[in-house]
Order: structure tokens, then C-alpha cells, then sequence
């Protein structure tokens, strides 16, 4: 999954005043899109590729290499263009560090775009020394990043799956499975029945958890819970999420084009016969 990095670790402790060295990589976005050189295996620009970077915020490590968002510059070198963060992410070059840090640099990037001013008392935020949180500089609130929980559903009828794929709007056009985001009051268990009804009007038993994966383009933290169906095995689709839903046996599942998702390595589970 896009969070299996090894050998390579993950450092996400906030350190307010560390510095970009020659290796650090800047990340640089513009709505879903990431300045990149797409023929470069480094992908994201160095410190001496990018000429006159403003506001650099620390965002994490990965190995040895510190990476930093940048709120602007003024130019970079040959070869470096906005690029759609969805599309790099099905570009086979892509090594699965970069992508984890693209998705997650991507999560961090959109959190502190949204939290420039208070939401309490609409004054100016800045951001903490101590933490990872935003300081509104009036009345003192602290803001933390936001993730979202949400779940991925493995519906089980003997040895067929259940397997969905979203309306053409989406911008996802592979397999998939029942999912959805956590409501208030919720629990996630609560959520998989839920989603399982709305979406294709089946009721589940036996639910019972699998894996969990951060998933930054959304912000989310992805739940993953495969459930039996509970009686009837009849799909009714709720049309404005998903175009097409239906039972597939083992050996006729196929998963995603990657090995990124949570959901792709749940199909494959199933497909093996280990769920």
C-alpha cells in the first residue's frame, strides 16, 4: 500500500526551525496540481532548483531527505512543470516513496491553505512553534490538521465479492469497493452499515476489521471492514456514487492498476481466498 516504504521510515515530527539542505526536496502546489520534473527520478525540485522559495514550512522526512512546502517562487529550472497530482500517481515511474510523500505533502499543503484565518474569530493564524498546529494571532485558538476517517467495505456473499465502480465524475475509472466517510456520532462499524445500505441497499453481518491506510489526497484515514450480506442479495444502486456494482467470484477479480489502495490490496485478499 502507499504507505509501505520500507526499508525507508516516515519522520513526521513537527521541527519548527529546520532548514532545507541540498537534498530536501520543495513541494510546491497549485490546487490538485505539484510542480515536478517528471523526468527527473528526484521528481520535486532541490533548494537549487527553485529560485527565491518564500514561507518554507517543514512538513516531514522520509529517509534522509527532508521535504518542505513553499508557498511561491519566482522560477525553477528547465524541465519543471504543474503536473496533476492524480496523474502522477498512475505514471509506472513513480517510485512509492515519492507518491507517499506526494499524497501526504498534498494533505498538509491543503490544511494550512484552509486554516489562514480563525475560524472562531476571523483574525490571522500562524503557525506553532512547539506543534504541528496553527496560532490565530488574537484569540489564541490552536488548529490542528484535519483527517478524515472513512471506510472501505468488503462485502462477502460465499465466495463472491462485491465490487463497485464510481459514476464517470468521480475521476476513478477502476474497480472498487463500498466506501464512505464517517458521520457524527458514528462509529465505524455504524458507517459500514450505513454505507452499505445507501449504496447498494444491502444489509451486513459479521463485521469485522481488516487494515487501516492514511490516505492524504482526501486527508483521510481509510478503514478497512470486510462483512457478510445479511439476507437478501439483491443490489440497489444509488446511481449519483456509483455507475455499476455486482457480485464477482474469486478468480474473476482483477483489483486496481496498482498496489496502492487499501481497497485494491482487500480485493486481492479475498481473490487469494485468505478473507
Amino acid at each position: 500500500m502507499i504507505q509501505d516504504i520500507s526499508p525507508l521510515g516516515f519522520d513526521n515530527r513537527y521541527i519548527s526551525d529546520a532548514e532545507p539542505d541540498k537534498d530536501s526536496m520543495l513541494m510546491y502546489f497549485r490546487g490538485n496540481k505539484v510542480l515536478c520534473n517528471m523526468a527527473s527520478e528526484r521528481l520535486f525540485p532541490t533548494i537549487s532548483q527553485m529560485k527565491n522559495p518564500s514561507e518554507l514550512k517543514y512538513l516531514f522526512s522520509i529517509g534522509d531527505v527532508k521535504y518542505f512546502l513553499v508557498s511561491d517562487y519566482s522560477s525553477a529550472d528547465e524541465g519543471f512543470s504543474m503536473v496533476n497530482i492524480r496523474a502522477l500517481r498512475n505514471e509506472k515511474f513513480m517510485l512509492r516513496p515519492r507518491i507517499f510523500a506526494l499524497f501526504t505533502a498534498y494533505h498538509l499543503s491543503e490544511w494550512y491553505n484552509a486554516n489562514q484565518y480563525c475560524g472562531e474569530c476571523g483574525s490571522k493564524t500562524i503557525p506553532c512553534t512547539g506543534e504541528r498546529a496553527l496560532l490565530c494571532t488574537d484569540c489564541g485558538k490552536l488548529i490542528y490538521p484535519r483527517i478524515n476517517p472513512a471506510v472501505i467495505v468488503g462485502i462477502t456473499n460465499g465466495d463472491k465479492l462485491l465490487v463497485t465502480r464510481y459514476v464517470r465524475s468521480r475521476g476513478v475509472n477502476c474497480d472498487a469497493l463500498v466506501a464512505g466517510y464517517m458521520e457524527i456520532g458514528e462509529t465505524p462499524e455504524d458507517t459500514v452499515r450505513r454505507e452499505a445500505m445507501e449504496e447498494v441497499g444491502l444489509k451486513v453481518k459479521n463485521i469485522r476489521y481488516y487494515k487501516s491506510q492514511p490516505w492524504g489526497f482526501s486527508a483521510g484515514l481509510l478503514l478497512g471492514f470486510f462483512c457478510d450480506v445479511d439476507g437478501d442479495t439483491e443490489i440497489t444502486l444509488e446511481k449519483s456514487e456509483l455507475s455499476n456494482a455486482c457480485w464477482i467470484k474469486r478468480e474473476n477479480i482483477t483489483g486496481q492498476p496498482d498496489d496502492l489502495s487499501l481497497t485494491n490490496e482487500m480485493m486481492h485478499i479475498f481473490a487469494q481466498g485468505k478473507e
